[in-house]
């Protein structure tokens, strides 16, 4: 049976970031830990060995696989920034054109540095797309 390996768990987030090899990444790290606390109102916790998530939400398809998984998230990734928002970026393409420079997956969005974006608009993208979850899913407080 299939199991999920990004899982909850209780890794230093603090020790992760800190171990980020770019001093510029490091410090956007920061930043993004500090902007994702405050607009979530989550403790921030690793899931998996290179994510940092907030809050978590219960999931069950179709099929019956089920699990748990973070409202939202972000990764100082060696190449660029992933954000996890798990509403998807269909619900958040207005503020997607608003902005700033990025590339999207279906529920990520990869930018290079903080500088290249709007954080204003971050913080208004994370917090309809856990306004989303919250409306959608079983919440795991």
């Amino acid at each position: 049976m299939y199991e999920l390996k990004t899982k909850q768990n209780d890794d230093s987030v603090i020790e992760f970031i800190e171990n980020v090899e770019s001093p510029k990444k490091r410090e956007d790290a920061f930043k993004l830990l500090d902007i994702f606390t405050e607009t979530t109102g989550y403790e921030a916790k690793m899931w998996g060995t290179s994510i940092i998530g907030f809050g978590a939400y219960k999931y069950k398809y179709e099929s019956g696989h089920g699990g748990e998984f973070m409202l939202a998230g972000f990764s100082p990734r060696k190449a660029k920034f992933s954000l996890y928002l798990m509403s998807g970026t269909d619900e958040l393409r207005d503020l997607l054109e608003q902005f700033g420079k990025h590339k999207t997956g279906k529920s990520c969005i990869y930018l290079n540095k903080l500088d290249d974006i709007d954080e204003d608009v971050l913080k208004q993208m994370i917090q309809r797309s856990v306004e989303l979850m919250k409306n959608n899913h079983q919440i795991i407080e």
